[in-house]
This record gives structure tokens, sequence and C-alpha cells, in this order.
């Protein structure tokens, strides 16, 4: 049950970049039309050029908002934030400032990372408290369940403090989506025992311990790589570079796992019937790691709601990063954030209070 504190919201505005990724409206609009079947508490903001969008023209819930540029996938991060000021994906982010009228509640791309992450955080800004912003999303874990692991890639170096950052988000993040108030949080590292690691993850245990004591996270200690799929925390922090390999490389089995399923089927014929028995297990275990039923990361840390959904998926892995920011926004992430960085603020202070004294 989710905090009566944050009673969820009755309508939810979404803004959606739908030039960005690989595919653009191609994949943006279906996907935002099956969305909006399935909810019907959903309002959305397409964004796009014209011409694009006006298949959405009648569509309910529906407003349709024009921009004349758009941010290619390979565009450098540079041409986004300074050139492409009409660009579809910079329109959609304002969207969620709050001179905006009727301001949209949350904005999902399929975009370029980096120009989303810089355009995000040169309009909105990052909240106080927060040094950098982080990217975050789940993996699924063997309890039938996911894990949400962070930074996936924002943040290549670094601190102790910004992982304890980390924690506190990935906290607010899991109990706004999962609805679990205290989730736990397990900082990843190459063994379980304290005194392994780097100085920055020894530290950044020892930062984590303190805030559980307290009560500002629920700390479970350290956690290796096989623990994110066994389900042992709630939560994973770590820092950018690692947690961006370990996507790529979460990604690249489930893709292998497909690939070995279509290459048992071109085999012989006792070879093909072997698969043939097999085949639901194999299809089972296949949807569950599907990384399309997962799609739509979170850009944490901002004065906005921001999702990115990977560039390549097709209608049905938007319609989730869809979904995601949908659930995110309505049970009230952002307001979690706050409450959760003001009780850490407010321990920071009563310590230096008490040290003065």
């Amino acid at each position: 049950m989710l905090n009566a504190r944050f009673p969820p919201l009755s309508t939810v505005r979404i803004a959606v970049d739908c030039m960005g990724g690989d595919h653009g409206p191609a994949v943006t609009l279906p996907a935002a039309r099956a969305f909006l079947d399935s909810h019907p508490a959903a309002e959305l903001r397409l964004v796009g050029l014209p011409d694009a969008l006006q298949p959405a023209a009648a569509w309910p819930r529906t407003t349709l908002v024009g921009a004349s540029e758009v941010v290619t996938m390979d565009d450098p991060v540079e041409v986004a934030l300074r050139k492409k000021r009409d660009s579809s994906m910079r329109v959609a982010l304002q969207q969620l400032r709050a001179q905006a009228p009727d301001q949209a509640h949350a904005c999902v791309s399929a975009g370029n990372t980096g120009a989303l992450m810089a355009v995000a955080r040169h309009l909105l800004k990052t909240l106080d408290g927060i040094d950098r912003p982080a990217i975050a999303t789940v993996m699924p874990h063997r309890r039938d369940g996911y894990t949400t692991v962070l930074d996936l890639g924002a943040n290549v170096d670094c601190t102790p403090e910004h992982l304890l950052q980390f924690a506190v988000l990935g906290s607010a993040l899991v109990a706004a989506v999962e609805g679990r108030e205290e989730p736990v949080v397990g900082l990843l590292n190459i063994g379980e025992e304290a005194i392994k690691g780097s100085e920055t993850i020894k530290r950044a245990g020892e930062l984590m311990r303190a805030a559980a004591e307290a009560g500002q996270i629920r700390f479970h200690g350290n956690v290796e790589g096989n623990d994110i799929f066994k389900g042992t925390v709630d939560v994973v922090v770590c820092d950018g570079f690692v947690g961006n390999v370990l996507l790529k490389t979460s990604e690249g089995l489930a893709s292998m796992l497909g690939e070995f399923i279509r290459q048992e089927f071109s085999r012989s014929l006792p070879a093909r019937l072997a698969a043939l028995v097999a085949l639901p297990v194999l299809n089972r275990f296949k949807h569950r790691v599907d990384p399309r039923r997962y799609n739509g990361a979170a850009l944490l840390g901002l004065r906005g709601l921001v999702f990115k959904s990977h560039g390549s998926a097709d209608a049905y892995a938007f319609e989730q990063a869809l979904a995601r920011a949908y659930d995110a926004a309505r049970n009230r992430l952002l307001d979690r954030v706050h409450d959760r960085l003001g009780a850490a603020a407010d321990d920071a202070a009563a310590a230096a209070s008490e040290q003065a004294a």
C-alpha cells in the first residue's frame, strides 16, 4: 500500500517526444495510442513535426504540440543544447516547467541519451541536495520481480556522496512505482565484506550505514553482480561505468537467448524435436528476460520526471516506457524524493548542531 501522505494523482499528463529514437512516429504514435487505451486517467501531449503528428489529431485526451527540429541519434550534445532550440526533445521537456500551461507531470523520449540528459539538466536543473542526476532502470530477477539499478551511464566517476544520493533516489523510485515504502538498498562491490572494494566504495558503504542508522535508507550492505538477478535487494547502487557495462551485458544475453532458440529450430530433425519439447520453457524464460518489458529508464535527480526509452524500441517497448513514467508520476515520485532529501538535510543539520554544541 502506498504512503497516505502521497495520494495518487487523479490525472497524469505525459509529454512525449514523438520524433526521438531510431523509428520516430512509426513507433511512438502506435505506442501512445495503445497506452491511452489502457490508461483512462492519462493525458498525452504529443510533440513533433506537425505533419508527422496528424494521425493523432482526433485522439481523445491528446494535445498536439508542434516543433520544427529533430535531435538525431548521432547529434553532438552541443548541437542539441545550443543549436536545435525548437527540437521535439527540447519542447517536450519544456512541458515540465512550472510556467508551462497545464504543466506535464512526466516526459518520455527515445532520443539521444547524452542530449536528453544535457537538455533536461539545462532546462530543469537538479534538485537541492543532488549533485548529479542518475539513470535508473529495472532488471528481472529469479523471484519473478525486478531489481532497480542505478547509475547506468550518466556518471562514470562518482564520489561516495554521489553514490549515497543515488541510494536515496533509487529508494524513492521503488517506493513510488512498486509501493514499497522501505526498499532495501545494496552497494555493488567485488565482495560482501565491508573491507573489500576501492576507497570510494568503502567510504560510500560507511555513508550508507550512517544514513541507515538515521532512518534515511534501508541498507543491506555490499552485494555482488549475481545478487541483482537473485533479487537479494530492491535497489543496487553503482557508478555509471559499471552500470552501463552491466546493462549492455544483460541485454546481450537476452538477445543471445532469442538467437539460440531460432538456431535450434534450423538444425537437424532430432534437434528440432528436442527444441520443440523445450520450447514452452524457453519461451517463458525469454519473455521473463525480454528487455522490452523493462524499457523506460528514469533520469533521477532533476526538477521534473524524465524517462528515457531505448532508441531502438518497438511500439510495445515504448508503451512500457510510457507506463513506467505514468506510474512514477501518478504515485508522486518527485514529492517522495523531496521528502527523503528534506529528511536527510534535517538530519545533517541536527548532527552539525550537536557537534557545534
